[in-house]
């Protein structure tokens, strides 16, 4: 990967994507120590009223949240502080922060995105990502989603952005695939086949929360607010509440 002609050293050029990579693979691991495994995001629940029972149903759960939920919702924001946070544009930063914690319907999914995201900037700040005036800034928000801690992490990476929304977004479908294998039950084959069948659909689902105009940006869902509404009383449970 490195040479010395005529004593300079000479860097391979392709490092640098393949170091990007490596960075963004790291970012987006089930093995981030975040705790995305200890949450369905209402899935058990849907397991429970026998609304999801196999892989066909699971599809179909976990397919529409991507299309009709993340895409508009989540990934639009997660797209708009991976902006803000590169143009070090704090106040844009903040006020979506603020606006994703606050569409949170439940208070099952406010914490799992705010308890996430403290994990996750911990460990940002662990790995020296966040430079002297990033750690400053983060004094101004009590609360940091799970999207915003995500971005100021690509930031520290130097991922690309659209790179980093391809990551997020997959890493959301795994851990929902995941949840899947575990409570459905689905085996191991099931589960890969249902991550091969909807990350087909990623793409589309990167370019319309790219393609998503501010005030058009959205979480309203309401079965999935009232599937984890239900989960938070679930007497039986697999999964954090």
């Amino acid at each position: 990967m490195k040479d010395l002609i005529n004593g300079i050293r000479v860097i391979d050029p392709a490092i640098g994507p393949t170091m990007a990579l490596v960075r963004l693979l790291q970012l987006a691991s089930p093995a981030l120590p975040i705790g995305a495994y200890s949450y369905s995001q209402g899935l058990e629940w849907a397991v429970e009223a026998g609304i999801v029972n196999d892989a066909a149903t699971a599809t179909t759960w976990i397919g529409d949240l991507l299309e009709l939920v993340v895409a508009p919702g989540e990934a639009a924001v997660a797209w708009r502080l991976l902006d803000a946070a590169k143009r070090r544009d704090w106040r844009q930063f903040g006020s979506w922060n603020t606006w994703f914690c606050a569409s949170r319907e439940t208070a099952e999914l406010r914490a799992e995105t705010e308890q996430m995201g403290a994990a996750l900037i911990k460990l940002a700040a662990a790995l020296e990502l966040l430079d002297a005036q990033t750690t400053e800034e983060l004094a101004q928000w009590p609360a940091l989603s799970l999207p915003a801690a995500y971005a100021l992490s690509a930031r520290g990476f130097e991922i690309d952005s659209n790179d980093a929304l391809v990551g997020y977004v997959w890493s959301w479908l795994e851990a929902q695939a995941a949840a899947a294998i575990k409570c459905v039950p689905l085996g191991q084959v099931a589960g890969q086949r249902l991550l091969k069948g909807l990350g087909e659909g990623i793409p589309a689902v990167i370019a319309a929360a790219r393609a998503t105009l501010d005030d058009d940006v959205t979480s309203f869902a309401p079965g999935l607010a009232l599937a984890s509404a239900h989960h938070e009383t679930q007497y039986t449970r697999l999964f954090r509440s």
